[in-house]
Parts: structure tokens; sequence; C-alpha cells
């Protein structure tokens, strides 16, 4: 089965990633079994050094293979990598840790680790997660992803960038150097966050790319039990965002609300039906939270109204229009990936605009500096608010 309309990812629920509060195993073992309209199940290995693909090995124990989707990820080695804080774990590529030659024979060993803790055979889908600039642009990394294709780990496979917005024209660039191999990519995508995942969506749609989008959801905010001077956890990846992004973001959901209530929807149905609108947008995984409080909504009656999303949506293409521009976030933060304001080394995410980046700018028409730069000043800036990499 490929990526079905929604899916579920192992960074919902507050266990692995925290957005929310955490939830017992068994709840979220329940939430993330296939079934109920929802047949796509997402996994990292890096969540919890593995423990999440153990849980998805619990939650689809006893479901038949060919009913549901799995789509796993790799790219951070916690085998042999040593966690730096708040970083997260090195990716494989990283060349304190092995040569090219080596990365081959990692990656089918992640693939094979991930897959035995969950107990099958193979993944439907298999994503490069959070790579760094060789990890978009190495032949040896997606020889090696290839190969593992080929020995029947994976039936596909993509790339998955983040956890921070940005990497635009490396994933263009990726596009193009693999296109016979790439057929799925992860983008961060929705009407109140359409930049700069929107400068993707023709290069996909050219390359024959279909696109799952994360962050639907918008921090939780389209659930709708997010209510102004909502006090975040201590640990909660959303208290590091700028003062006054939830008041921001309550002002335009007002704006956005008689779209979703014209049609009977709701508004995270709402963000859903857009991102599909576009035409290389095939799949939307929103992050089910869990907020504290006597009067949050229950994660599983958020993963019902995701399941009740059936597209085409109702939205015509001026309406699509408007909702952009209602929301729109364009040059609100500083991006990651290549970048015309990266100065000094190459980090693991964040890099400089080589020559050949900026000759494939210009034949996307996309100019580094007006359109992939920080416009507003930090205190104003708003920032991607779920994550498919180890923070």
């Amino acid at each position: 089965m490929d990526p079905t309309t929604a899916a579920l990812g192992t960074w919902s629920g507050g266990r692995f990633m925290h957005f929310g509060e955490p939830v017992e195993e068994e709840r979220l073992e329940k939430l993330l079994r296939p079934g109920d309209g929802i047949d796509t199940v997402i996994t990292a290995d890096v969540y919890g050094a593995g423990e999440a693909d153990t849980l998805v090995g619990r939650s689809l124990s006893g479901v038949p293979r060919d009913s549901y989707c799995l789509v796993g990820a790799i790219g951070h080695d916690f085998y042999e990598g040593t966690r730096d804080g708040a970083k997260g774990f090195p990716r494989f590529t990283d060349p304190t840790l092995r040569s090219e030659d080596e990365f081959s024979s990692y990656i089918r060993h992640a693939t094979e680790r991930s897959l035995a803790r969950i107990g099958v055979d193979h993944f439907d889908l298999l994503l490069l997660h959070n790579p760094d600039q060789t990890g978009y642009s190495n032949p040896a990394v997606w020889e090696g992803l290839q190969a593992t294709r080929d020995d029947g780990l994976a039936r596909m496979l993509g790339v998955a960038p983040g956890p921070a917005n940005g990497f635009t024209l490396d994933l263009i660039d990726c596009f193009e150097r693999f296109a016979e191999l790439i057929e799925w990519a992860m983008i961060i995508l929705s009407p109140m966050e359409p930049w700069p995942g929107e400068l993707v969506l023709a290069a996909a749609a050219r390359n024959d790319v279909k696109l799952i989008t994360r962050v639907v959801d918008y921090g939780g905010l389209f659930y709708g039990d997010i209510q102004p001077k909502h006090v975040f956890g201590r640990h909660d990846h959303r208290a590091f965002r700028p003062a006054g992004w939830v008041e921001e973001g309550l002002a335009k959901l007002d704006r956005m609300r008689p779209y979703a209530d014209r049609y009977g929807i709701s508004l995270l149905q709402l963000a859903c039906y857009w991102n599909l609108a576009h035409e290389p947008v095939a799949c939307v995984a929103p992050t089910l939270l869990q907020e504290p409080g006597p009067g949050a909504r229950t994660i599983e009656d958020k993963r019902a109204e995701l399941a009740a999303v059936n597209p085409p949506g109702p939205f015509s293409d001026a309406e699509i229009a408007e909702l952009r521009a209602i929301g729109d976030n364009a040059g609100c933060m500083a991006l990651k990936g290549a970048s015309t304001e990266h100065e000094g080394p190459v980090r693991a995410d964040r890099w400089g605009v080589g020559t050949d980046l900026r000759e494939l700018a210009a034949r996307w028409s996309i100019d580094p500096e007006r359109d992939l730069t920080r416009r507003a000043e930090p205190a104003e800036q708003s920032a991607p608010a779920g994550a498919l990499a180890e923070r």
C-alpha cells in the first residue's frame, strides 16, 4: 500500500517528541494502530533510540501486512554516534563516523535493525531522514538506499528534510539528481505556514515526487484547544517559539474560520484540504497532541477528525489563494539548509548557497536573497512546530 490521504506519526502523543502531554504507551499503541480511516503509520528509528519502532511493532501486531502502509526513516546514527544535547545524534554521513564507502553498509544495517524492532520484513516507503548537505547530494548515499530497495527491504524511497524549516534548494537539487529513485518527500506545509514549502511544489510535480506534509496543525492551533496565554510544558518544543505566536496564529484562525463554517468542516480539516489541493501533496500527517487541562480535546477525538478527511476538498482555487494570503508567513524566520545568510564553515543543518544551487534557483525562478531570507525581526518570527527528527 502506498501512503494514504492521512498518516499517523510516532512524533504524536508526546512520548518521543515533546509536543503536548506524554500519553501512556498503551494509549499511544491504540492511537497508532492502522484502521478506522487511517492506514499509514510513519516512524523514525532515532525516536527514543529505537523505542518508537518497538511501540509501532506492538501497534501493528495482528494487523494484516497488506492492509496498511508502513513508512520508516533512517539518518541519525545513535548506534555509534554520541548525542550532542538538544542537537541530537549526528547524521550517519558525519565524516568523523565513517567514509562514504561505508554509507551503504550503514544504511542496510539501520534499515534491518529498524525492521527487526517493528517485526516486519520491509517498509513500503523508506525516507532519508533529516539529511545534511552530503545526504542531499552524494551519490554514495543514494546508491546505498537503492541497494536497500533492490534487496527488498523497502518498496519505495524518499527524503524527509527537517526538523526545522528550509532546505528548499537542497530538496529541489536532490529531486533532480536522484529523480529515478525518489518517489516521495516530506515537507512542512499548512495554510498558516505556506512558505517556504510552497517553493518546492512545482519541482516535486515535475519530477513525479509525491509529498507527505507535516505540521499541518501548526503547533496544535488548528485543533482549537489552545487559547491565548496557553502555558506549555517546560520541555515542550513549542515553548521555544517566539512570544506571541499563539495570539498571532489565533487571530489568523479567526479569519479562516468562516471558510470552514461555509462547508461544515473543522479547522483541522480546512488545513488538510488546503494542503491536499496542491497537486503533488498526497498525504497529510499532522501531530496528534494531547494538551494539558480539563478543557483539552482527546487525541482520540483529533484522530477521528483527521480520519474524516476525504478529498477532494470543497475549496475553489480562489479560496485556496485567499487562505494562503491570510496565513502568509514569507520571510518570517531564518531557514535551514543552503542559505545566503550563512557564514563560516558548513554545519550539519546549514551551509552557503554555491554556484550550482544559484543556477538551480534561477531555473526555478527563485531568488535566494528575495525568497529564502528572513525579513522580520527576531521577536516577530514564527517557527515550525512539528518535527520528524531527533532534536
